[in-house]
């Protein structure tokens, strides 16, 4: 039965629903395949000054999790084993810490949360999370939904920022049906923008009812694009690599306005390979935007807490369309 008790954080006593002295969360203990992953017990999270905690409804699942976890980011983030991995949360404020005055026990919240080191994630009961990580939740999505918004919406919101994609601007999007790339397209139509999608054939109704204009992969993609936009694009989000920044620099004639979220080439041909950063105000945006209508997040599958190495399979396979979700309260 949950006990009502006052829960102190930074000398001040803050009250909140407490279950048990610890939490049920996702481990692993060394780098590896998604078998690395098990449920276990663990310590609720210690509130510093600054900070909330947060009642963890559900966790986002991307594809950044999983390579974290088999060791591909080791050689640029500070890892902490054993991990509980994951950066996405929507959950209720449990308890604040000292000189938090904008957040009170019981708001709901998002938030993107990435720490200066990899250790307590958010597949997990409780998160402890500054308030620079986190933002109101929109009332228009339910918790799956608001999960899968915080590090994907934010990819595609900067990166659109970094384009500097403008009403008027015709903008193509690499992976336009993907987790990224449906922000990317969404935000880019609320902004005026015209957008032209890459996608396979089965995705391209789908980009249709973004407002999308959708051409195929592959070789010849050039001439696609021309055949719609014979002047090509004024900026170009690529959420896939390769192929796709050297066709993004034939059809721009600014090439300062290709971006990439997936490979560093776009630095070498002129363009930016960005790294989302956390941002309140941005994302405060974005569900500002979710509220609106004028922001969707697709869930394609939800699993329980329990089922994260599961997720991760599915993550890898690069088959779903929209995002995987932990649902963990």
């Amino acid at each position: 039965m949950h006990n009502l008790r006052t829960r102190r954080v930074g000398g001040i006593a803050a009250t909140g629903v407490v279950v048990a002295p610890d939490m049920r969360a996702i481990i692993q203990e060394q780098y590896g395949e998604p078998d690395v992953l098990k449920l276990a017990e663990r310590p609720d999270p210690k509130v510093a000054p600054g900070e909330v905690l947060i009642r963890v409804k559900a966790a986002g699942v991307n594809p950044v999790d999983w390579k974290l976890g088999a060791g591909y980011l080791d050689a640029m983030m500070e890892t902490q084993f054993p991990i509980i991995p994951g950066w996405d949360v929507a959950g209720v404020v449990e308890a604040v810490g000292l000189d938090v005055y904008d957040y009170k026990v019981g708001d709901e919240v998002i938030g993107y949360v990435r720490k200066d080191w990899v250790a307590n994630g958010t597949y997990a009961e409780l998160v402890s999370a500054n308030v620079r990580l986190i933002a109101r939740k929109p009332a228009a999505l339910d918790w799956n939904e608001a999960a899968g918004l915080p590090l994907a919406g934010l990819t595609a919101y900067q990166a659109l920022n970094r384009a500097r994609v403008d009403k008027g601007d015709t903008v193509i999007v690499h992976a336009a049906a993907g987790g990224v790339g449906s922000f990317a397209t969404q935000l880019a139509v609320a902004r005026g923008a015209r957008v032209i999608g890459t996608a396979s054939e089965r995705n391209h109704d789908f980009l249709r009812e973004l407002g999308v204009e959708p051409v195929t992969y592959g070789e010849g993609l050039v001439e696609r694009v021309r055949a719609l936009a014979s002047d090509g694009v004024d900026a170009a989000v690529d959420c896939v690599g390769g192929e796709s920044v050297d066709a993004s620099r034939e059809l721009l004639s600014d090439p300062s306005r290709l971006v990439s979220v997936v490979d560093p080439r776009a630095d070498e041909v002129g363009g930016v390979n960005m790294w989302v950063r956390p941002d309140a105000t941005d994302l405060a945006e974005l569900s500002r935007l979710a509220d609106e209508g004028k922001v969707r997040v697709f869930v394609d599958r939800v699993l329980p807490l329990e089922q994260a190495a599961e997720a991760w399979r599915l993550s890898r396979e690069g088959r779903t369309r929209g995002k995987i979700i932990l649902s963990v309260s």
